[in-house]
């Protein structure tokens, strides 16, 4: 398994594109006997996946909100190791909407597999799923530190292609302005933010004020939105 992590950490690096990574990551997961894979990126605004499951089953998945009550997502989130599933993730009495979810998974072919969950920073997540249509996923040995070393780094790789930082800003923001600015766009606070870093009110008001200044903004939503034009955040 050790020798798997690292083709797909060597695939991460040299895909010159999205389209040949996923291509990729495809032909990893058929080598270890899995028909699909996921990579899941899970934010509070915007969650998005990179992935070969059936287009109409992610189209699907994103529409209904799935995320909220799919057991692989809320089992990843409470865990955050390494672990195999199948439907009887749902327990012993799922609910209707959890029947359906199922059902309708199982239709394009997803009915049990092993997912690598990730933290991502700001109380996200983020995880790699390999997925087959076999009511149950072969056992493997995997080692979970490897297994994680190797997902965090496919998420960086993704991550910095997805937001396509090719230009530069002369703007530069010192950590800590950086740090309140990220928690800001997570919709905290100043006083949330103060709380959770441990600073006083009064230093996370002028760390914002100074990241305002430097961004030219005159508003906190403006200086999150050209924060993240700029790739700052």
């Amino acid at each position: 398994m050790d020798r798997w992590f690292e083709k797909v950490i060597d695939a991460s690096a040299i895909a010159t594109d999205e389209t040949s990574l996923k291509a990729a990551l495809s032909n990893l997961a058929r080598e270890l006997g899995f028909d699909r894979y996921a990579y899941f990126n899970i934010q509070a605004a915007e969650s998005f996946a990179v992935s070969d499951y059936p287009p109409e089953w992610q189209e699907r998945y994103f529409k209904r909100s799935y995320s909220i009550i799919d057991p692989v997502v809320t089992t990843a989130k409470r865990r955050m190791v390494t672990f195999s599933w199948d439907s009887s993730a749902a327990g012993r009495v799922p609910s209707k909407a959890l029947k359906r979810f199922h059902s309708e998974a199982a239709e394009f072919g997803i009915r049990s597999g092993v997912s690598i969950p990730i933290r991502t920073g700001f109380g996200h997540m983020a995880m790699l799923t390999l997925a087959t249509g076999a009511p149950s996923a072969s056992a493997l040995d995997i080692d979970p530190i490897v297994a994680a070393a190797t997902v965090a780094q496919l998420h960086a790789r993704l991550v910095l292609r997805r937001s396509g930082l090719t230009s530069q800003t002369t703007i530069h923001l010192k950590p800590e302005e950086l740090l309140c600015l990220r928690w800001a766009a997570e919709g905290k606070t100043a006083k949330m933010i103060a709380q959770i870093e441990g600073m006083s009110f009064g230093n996370v008001r002028f760390f914002m004020e100074n990241m305002k200044t430097a961004l030219r903004a005159v508003s906190l939503p403006q200086a999150t939105a050209t924060a993240k034009a700029l790739g700052l955040i």
